[in-house]
């Protein structure tokens, strides 16, 4: 017998297998890659697209909240009804640790600005605009935090001509205050 045919076919056969079980594993290893920025990314738009929504229902709700017999409730039911909570829960478990950050300040902006409506807050009152701004400059954090994850690029509220993501540069109300008594 032939022990160095016997060695080769055995070191060729082996080698061929490992071969294949490397580019198995790299395979899967990029597949699962792939699957863990989609499932962010649809989370990440999930939850501020709930934001969103709950947004638009509480400055429904501010621009009469006379109207309503029990702004606690309805204030709620606006955060409940666009979903947040699960998909807040689902960005908890899929998002980088700074979206996952920028998203709980996020919200917890959202609900002062839910409290404040749901304490009888009109749209052109004080206490909306004071829970308004900080709201806005939230969102647009949590969206330069998922920028920043998803495609490793900065965003800065200069390439749009703002002095800050807050709106207050943009604010009537903001504007009207900063003004000096009589001009």
């Amino acid at each position: 017998m032939d022990w160095g045919t016997l060695i080769a076919t055995v070191s060729g056969g082996s080698i061929a297998i490992a071969g294949t079980m490397l580019a198995d594993f790299l395979r899967r290893r990029h597949d699962d890659d792939l699957s863990v920025g989609t499932r962010r990314r649809a989370a990440y738009i999930e939850f501020i697209t709930a934001a969103g929504t709950c947004h638009t229902r509480l400055r429904h709700i501010a621009q009469d909240p006379a109207a309503e017999p029990d702004l606690e409730t309805v204030t709620r039911a606006a955060l409940s009804d666009a979903g947040i909570y699960e998909a807040r829960e689902r960005l908890f478990i899929d998002a980088a640790a700074d979206v996952a950050g920028a998203g709980q300040a996020m919200f917890e902006q959202l609900r002062a600005l839910q409290r404040a409506v749901a304490a009888g807050a009109s749209l052109r009152s004080p206490a909306f605009h004071d829970a308004y701004h900080p709201y806005i400059g939230a969102v647009w954090a949590y969206r330069v935090a998922v920028r920043e994850e998803l495609e490793g690029r900065s965003l800065s509220p200069a390439a749009f001509g703002w002095d800050g993501w807050d709106g207050t540069d943009r604010c009537p109300m903001c504007r009207q205050a900063a003004a000096p008594p009589g001009a």
